[in-house]
């Protein structure tokens, strides 16, 4: 029998108010030392300090109703004191120099102060118990709102709930094992200043279970786009699948990992971009164009009769704007363009982006257009496969409330054509599909560099968004998800803590006779951790959109798991 749950049937469902706390640790010592994240559990003298990893700090979110885990570095054998909400504790530093602590479950009130009397100490500040999510995954979790700004405007510019905060986890492969701490990060609050950094899918499941239940929701994001759920993933429990135990093993090899590393830059060897030589680029107003020919926007210049070419493509067109026009802020929207564009408007460069994902949405300097006949240049690279502007996506000009169409015939000229590229790297037996050695991609990787540093910090549970890098290899994602499940729950030692993941929503052209689908067998796979306890899924597939691999709408993930009940 199917298990569905909704979020709110995961979470507590006590409404529980506020709890505040200021939080302090005391160290009777006056030397320290401080841990290296880069040189894992070497520690190097340092006067008067007492190490936190990263992740405890100012403005944090703990757990509530739960013992709370506090751990850090100090010399080995030292003690270590520590007093929150009226309770003391101690422990002694170990001969690694970490210590531990546990601290007993937050209760709903806000803990009474205190002041610590020992030198030196450190003083945490405005520290709030509710629950604790971890979001993990790829680029659809990684996906801020800030790029998603035009279709929830309100939601950006009325942002202002700093019982809702999020921890960015720095995108940290580690080859060698588990780091002992990260480089950076800051616990920050869902306000104007700082939703655009928020995780839009992170951010509408945070602000649904703060409306449901009214306590301070932390978000602790830790995703990188393009990742394999292999990545995410510890050695020990990879040592079921021999594939990833053997590439574990063989990046462990600092001689291969030597080797490899170059590969993640390969060059190609190219003529310089002829578009911009000569006395004027092919963006300036003085330049007087030549040989150039019609093509149509949006596109793929591969399906207008430009075959085989990776390289740089030159478009122009003069746009007649009204006057009118001239009395409001502009915007240009291009939609998506595979892979990188510069858009210059009467010779300016007024934007540019440098890789296929993102919607092109620039703003035009006041004072740069004028009435009449105005030079649009668009500069767009591509690396493989089709080159062009994206179908079915806006392409205009606005302001105010007029709107100038910018779809239909360009002129184009070819600037650069690359040589063929070559991936002498490409990883054995991986189910990443990018070519090259990457360090993220690589077996465990990401749980070393980006998990391991977080545990065990007490969490709610678990918010997964992941699977485009590995359709292709359904039935070993079947086996897959169950084993991170597993492994995570493990690791944190909390029990069967929910584990709330988004299936694969549609992409690609519709198919309207029978046809094999990599993604329907991906979503297929995924649904059979359906089968692992405490677990919910959000089918997501009428969310998606044909020709986006990140669909705009986010907030009905939040909605999903809640429909499903």
């Amino acid at each position: 029998m199917r298990k569905d749950f909704t979020a709110y049937n995961i979470v507590n469902q006590l409404n529980l108010s506020t709890a505040t706390a200021s939080f302090f640790l005391a160290c009777l010592l006056i030397l320290s030392f401080r841990l290296s994240a880069q040189d894992g559990y070497r520690l190097r003298q340092r006067r008067d300090t007492l190490i936190l990893p990263r992740l405890i700090r100012d403005s944090m979110v703990l757990q509530r109703d739960t013992r709370i885990s506090i751990w850090g570095w100090a010399p080995k054998g030292q003690t270590v004191r520590i007093k929150f909400n009226n309770h003391r504790y101690r422990t002694t530093a170990a001969t690694d120099g970490k210590w531990s602590i546990q601290l007993q479950p937050t209760p709903p009130a806000a803990p009474s102060p205190w002041r610590s009397k020992a030198r030196p100490r450190i003083v945490l500040h405005d520290i709030l118990a509710g629950d604790v999510w971890l979001c993990s995954g790829q680029s659809n979790m990684v996906h801020q709102m800030a790029l998603h700004s035009v279709r929830y405007a309100s939601e950006v510019s009325q942002a202002d709930n700093p019982q809702i905060r999020q921890f960015w986890v720095p995108n940290e492969p580690s080859l060698k094992g588990p780091a002992a701490d990260l480089s950076s990060g800051y616990w920050k609050s869902a306000d104007r200043q700082n939703i655009g950094e928020f995780s839009a899918v992170a951010w509408f499941f945070a602000r649904e279970i703060y409306r449901q239940q009214h306590i301070p929701i932390g978000i602790i994001n830790a995703s990188v786009g393009g990742s394999p759920i292999e990545a995410w993933i510890s050695e020990e429990a990879l040592k079921a699948f021999p594939n990833f135990d053997s590439i574990i093993k063989r990046n462990n090899e600092s001689a291969y990992t030597k080797r490899a590393a170059p590969l993640t830059r390969i060059s190609r060897p190219s003529p310089p971009d002829a578009g911009l030589s000569g006395p004027h680029p092919r963006y300036d107003t003085a330049y007087t164009p030549v040989g150039w020919r019609i093509i149509g926007i949006p596109g793929y210049w591969e399906d207008q009769g430009v075959n085989g070419l990776d390289g740089v493509v030159w478009y122009r067109r003069e746009i007649d704007i009204p006057a009118r026009m001239l009395q409001s802020a502009a915007r240009v929207f291009l939609g998506r363009i595979v892979d990188a564009d510069q858009l210059y408007v009467n010779g300016r460069l007024v934007g540019n982006t440098t890789y296929m994902y993102p919607q092109r949405r620039y703003s035009i300097p006041p004072g740069l257009l004028h009435a009449g006949k105005n030079l649009f240049v668009i500069r767009v690279t591509n690396n493989s496969g089709k080159g062009g502007f994206v179908p079915d996506k806006p392409y205009c000009l606005f302001a105010g409330d007029d709107t100038v169409d910018l779809k239909g015939y360009w002129q184009y000229k070819v600037g650069q054509v690359f040589s063929p590229r070559k991936f002498p790297g490409t990883t054995v037996n991986s189910t990443s599909t990018n070519p090259g050695f990457s360090p993220q991609n690589q077996p465990a990787a990401l749980f070393n560099g980006m998990l391991a540093p977080i545990i065990p910090y007490t969490v709610k549970g678990f918010l997964w968004y992941q699977g485009e890098s590995n359709t292709g290899h359904a039935a070993q994602y079947a086996r897959l998800q169950p084993a991170m499940i597993a492994d995570w729950r493990q690791k944190w030692h909390e029990g069967a803590l929910p584990f709330l993941f988004v299936q694969l929503p549609g992409f690609g052209d519709y198919h309207y006779t029978p046809t094999e689908s990599q993604w329907a067998e991906l979503r297929e796979a995924q649904a059979r951790s359906l089968s692992v306890p405490n677990t919910a899924m959000a089918v997501a597939i009428d969310l998606g959109e044909w020709n986006d691999i990140h669909p705009d709408r986010k907030k009905k993930w939040a909605h999903a798991w809640r429909s499903q009940h």
